[in-house]
């Protein structure tokens, strides 16, 4: 009788309040630390034993996992699509990359395994491709399409918010040179870990892609060179530029346009 009363409470709870957030730690075995993560769950989750598509959620520079829910109610967005959200945390200035010199930074491996099979395993997720995507804002946008090529098994989609795809724009910057090595004893590293360099392995992937930055964005040039090489590579994609800057005024309306992106496509 406890047990049912409580579960009512429950539902009711998800009934009157809508959508939960829910702190997690998520063990990285590849950096041996523990690292916070934030899931947001639709409140139908509750209500239902239906499987839901999920969106990964990536930080910038300087961010954590808490940054998009600082600007953005993200509830409303899992209520509204139907689907999780997942805002994993990239560290500091991690890059989402593996990195080569720091073996405390192994973020590629983080949030492309670890986190990924601990979100399936705990939740009831669509465990496909085509219901799992993948997108964010600055390092996160890059982080998402670099992702996004080095796991095309896991990610059917991706995006990017005035995302650095051309890492070398920043080769004395944002403790790139900590992470992958100088530019100057490391040049070939700055390309491979740079999506405008590795664009042509989108070609065959089948990855849906939405990219766009702000028209007064200091990376909007990359993100044009970007465009036109998914052009002549005859990659499908959408992508635009719209006024505003390297800004949250900004990525509050371009999220938006992403997750209504990410659900036209999804299979549920």
């Amino acid at each position: 009788m406890k047990i049912i009363k409580s579960l009512t409470g429950l539902l009711f709870i998800c009934i009157l309040f809508g959508a939960s957030q829910e702190k997690i730690t998520i063990h990285s075995a590849s950096m041996d630390k523990d690292i916070q993560c934030l899931v947001v769950l639709p409140h139908e989750y509750y209500l239902s034993f239906n499987q839901f598509a999920v969106v990964y959620l990536l930080h910038g520079y300087s961010g954590n996992y808490a940054s998009w829910s600082e600007h953005v109610d993200l509830g409303d967005y899992a209520d509204k699509y139907h689907f999780i959200i997942v805002c994993p945390d990239g560290g500091y200035n991690s890059w989402y990359l593996d990195s080569p010199m720091v073996p405390e930074s192994q973020y590629k491996t983080h949030i492309g395994k670890e986190t990924v099979q601990y979100i399936d395993n705990n939740y009831r997720t669509i465990a496909h491709r085509n219901s799992r995507a993948i997108t964010g804002l600055s390092m996160g946008g890059h982080g998402a399409l670099y992702l996004a090529l080095e796991f095309q098994k896991l990610f059917g989609a991706a995006g990017s918010m005035s995302g650095v795809v051309d890492l070398k724009f920043t080769t004395k910057k944002y403790e790139l040179g900590e992470k992958i090595g100088s530019y100057e004893k490391f040049p070939d590293r700055w390309d491979q870990f740079s999506v405008i360099s590795n664009t042509y392995y989108f070609k065959n992937s089948n990855t849906r892609l939405i990219i766009d930055c702000g028209l007064e964005d200091a990376f909007l040039e990359s993100n044009r060179i970007l465009h036109n090489k998914l052009l002549k590579l005859n990659i499908p994609h959408d992508y635009s530029e719209k006024p505003g800057g390297h800004s949250w005024d900004y990525w509050v309306i371009s999220l938006n346009e992403h997750f209504k992106f990410f659900n036209s496509i999804f299979i549920k």
